[in-house]
This record gives C-alpha cells, structure tokens and sequence, in this order.
C-alpha cells in the first residue's frame, strides 16, 4: 500500500527485455531502504525488488503490467518517480494508493498557470466514470487532485513542489502516464450495483 508522495526520482540503468517479460534496473539512493522482496513504486506501479546493491534495485516486469501500463517503453536514462510502501506508523498525506495500475492516460497537454502548470490528461472512459471533480487521482505514482473532468479526460493542477520533485514537471504533450482511481469508486460501484439488482 502505498500514499502516492513520492520519496524520489531514480534513473533506468537498463530495461532487459526478453520474451517472458522485462528486467527493469534502477539507480536510486532509496536502494538503501531496500531488501531483496520488497515491494516498491516504479511509475505508481507496485514490484517486488529481485536484486538490491548499494546504488540501485531490479525488479522484474511482467506480461500483465506491460500491457496495463507505461512501462514497457522505458529505456536507459529514463527518469522514473518512486515511492517505498506506507508503514503502518506513516502520516497518511495523499491517499491509498495499491501500485495496481487500472490504464494508461496520454498528455494532452501542459500549461502554465501562475507558478502552477496544468496538464490535460486523455483517458479512457471505462476509467473516467470513477473520476470526479475534486476527487483522488494517481498519475505516474503521484496523488493528484482532480481539477476538472469530462467524457474524454481530466485536468490536474501541479504545484513547484510536485513540478520539483517528480517526473511530472517533465511531461509533454504526447506522453503516455499510468492512472489508478481511487479504489474506493471501484468499491461504491460494485456495492451499489449489487444493491440495485437485489
């Protein structure tokens, strides 16, 4: 479980892909938090750490979250946004996070606002009905406030902080994000479609 504040940025060494799936490495300093079998955020994405070294972690990517999510193109030199599992006496700053992508998003686009900047996320609409304006939002790994939504996507506002200390401040038009709603939305809906057939 995770909150969504990320503890740092790390930078892709090498992305070994084979036919089974993607070894992803890491350099990062948060390596020394780290033991081998520790889950760990890599782009709001949950893996288990295979290798751990002084200055950086593997983790192995399957199949199934190369499909669901942004982390198959990642190449050497990428940057990524990264967060270590909520421990049970952390503040809760952001919100519940699982590290269980439910799609990928698009920039649209990104605009300043004051000191702010805005990015316009595409989604897709089987993911926009758990989005609401105000509401909870994971991109790439970092709890974000919905600032406005539609039928086709959403807008969050990003402050220096964020622009700072994740990869976010780095998107252009054209990049592609991972997305997990609030599971919470997941759960009301399951729960009140049960109800309605009852």
């Amino acid at each position: 479980m995770f909150t969504g504040l990320v503890a740092g940025t790390g930078t892709v060494c090498a992305a070994e892909h084979g036919p089974e799936g993607t070894r992803l490495r890491v350099a990062t300093p948060l390596a020394a938090e780290l033991s081998e079998g520790d889950s760990v955020a890599v782009n709001g994405v949950c893996l288990t750490a295979v290798e751990v070294g002084g200055d950086g972690f593997a983790a192995d990517v399957i199949a199934e979250t190369l499909r669901r999510s942004s982390l198959g193109p990642l190449r050497e030199g990428d940057r990524v946004n990264l967060e270590l599992p909520l421990r049970a006496s952390d503040r809760l700053g952001g919100h519940m996070v699982q590290g269980h992508v439910d799609a990928t998003g698009t920039v649209e686009s990104a605009t300043d606002e004051g000191f702010a900047r805005v990015l316009r996320i595409e989604a897709p609409p089987a993911l926009l009905r758990y989005v609401v304006e105000k509401g909870s939002i994971a991109v790439d790994g970092v709890s974000l406030t919905v600032a406005e939504v539609d039928e086709e996507g959403f807008s969050i506002s990003l402050i220096p902080e964020t622009l700072e200390r994740t990869t976010l401040g780095s998107m252009a038009p054209g990049s592609p994000v991972n997305l997990e709603v609030d599971v919470l939305a997941k759960y009301v809906e399951k729960l009140v479609s049960r109800t309605s057939v009852a």
